[in-house]
């Protein structure tokens, strides 16, 4: 098997719709090599632990309204190419987003990352939920089948914090500035939101290469 690591941020569309396009791909060839981990990197490492409103945060970002629609004219028209309903007007809030790594972390233990990963993108972009929010996260948990009660009480700590905060440094130390980031076999780093053909074309390498091997 060959790890896939995906480096993301929950409050990243771009890694949403990036993912997306990879699971496509994943489904098109159930026999593809992938083992795939995911890793936190927090596109606003220093927002209050409340999190913001998301107009004065896009806004004071961007330098205005304006400025915050046309910046993300792009994402708007990639996520209705891809196909997915992505409502921006219904999120509300921009959480800080080291929580919702926490849970990812957990549900790792569990072999159920993706399941978290891929519920957190849903809760946030199409809902419009707090995923900054204990509540909210513990809600997520139970949802994947993870216990609620449990994730609850870790939340209410600061289990592993330091440890996201780590990971998230050393990936910015290796020279990950953007998300998503997916790095194939620890040794191939492929930025950005590529295309299903582009996995298709690589499974297919890796998978003709482990052929090609096994009968050397």
């Amino acid at each position: 098997m060959v790890k896939l690591d995906i480096v993301s941020d929950p409050i990243c569309p771009w890694c949403y719709i990036g993912k997306t396009l990879l699971d496509r791909a994943l489904e098109q060839r159930p026999e593809h090599p992938f083992v795939v981990e995911w890793h936190p990197f927090q596109l606003n490492p220093d927002m209050p632990a409340v999190g913001m409103d998301r107009r004065a945060y896009l806004e004071g970002k961007f330098g205005g309204k304006d400025a915050a629609i046309a910046a993300y004219a792009p994402v708007v028209e990639r996520a209705e190419a891809v196909g997915l309903n992505i409502d921006f007007g219904a999120i509300k809030r921009t959480p800080n987003t080291l929580n919702a790594h926490r849970l990812i972390h957990w549900a790792g233990i569990e072999g159920k990352q993706n399941a978290a990963a891929m519920a957190l993108f849903a809760a946030y972009f199409t809902q419009g939920s707090d995923i900054g929010d204990a509540e909210v996260l513990a809600d997520i948990a139970d949802g994947i089948g993870m216990n609620a009660a449990i994730i609850a009480k870790l939340l209410a700590s600061d289990a592993d914090a330091d440890d996201i905060r780590a990971r998230d440094a050393q990936f910015r130390e290796m020279g990950v500035n953007s998300v998503p980031t997916f790095i194939v076999a620890a040794q191939h780093a492929v930025p950005g939101a590529q295309d299903t053909a582009m996995w298709l074309t690589v499974m297919d390498e890796i998978i003709a290469q482990r052929a090609a091997e096994s009968g050397a």
